[in-house]
């Protein structure tokens, strides 16, 4: 290994908003998005029943509506597709359903528990944690700017 000079480089914005129910973090995530350039093209992903599409007249965007399942991979699949089709920002409004909504990590860990002879709920981790890991790694290394809203 080598070392060398440090150097400032541009970094992409990974921002996550969380609060509680009607607290304002799409509403703040579309307005962080417009703050980042006046010219920004901006895409929505909605996994809130067409919640996304509320602040139309807030700011210019486009918004893709996922419905369950929420698992990684379908997530993965919108981050890519933006990413495609040139959006400067992407908010994931909400990533909470990769997690614990129906598909998410948490259900597919309780189908990969119930699936095991054994019934050991740790090591049906193995199976759910490089999906997890997958999608934490598109979001990482997307050229977008990413908010997430949980």
């Amino acid at each position: 290994m080598n070392f060398r000079k440090a150097e400032r480089k541009k970094a992409k914005l990974r921002l996550a908003i969380a609060g509680p129910a009607g607290s304002g973090k799409t509403y703040s995530a579309l307005l962080i998005a417009q703050g980042l350039s006046p010219n920004s093209k901006i895409a929505l992903i909605d996994t809130e029943h067409g919640s996304g599409e509320l602040y139309s007249s807030l700011a210019g965007y486009d918004v893709a509506t996922l419905p369950p399942p929420f698992s990684p991979e379908r997530y993965i699949t919108l981050i890519r597709e933006a990413e495609q089709a040139g959006y400067d920002v992407l908010i994931i409004d909400s990533l909470s359903h990769a997690w614990e909504g129906e598909g998410g990590c948490l259900e597919l860990h309780d189908r990969a528990t119930a699936a095991s002879r054994s019934g050991n709920s740790y090591t049906a981790w193995r199976e759910v944690t490089p999906q997890h890991n997958a999608l934490v790694e598109a979001m990482l290394q997307s050229p977008c700017h990413i908010i997430a809203t949980m």
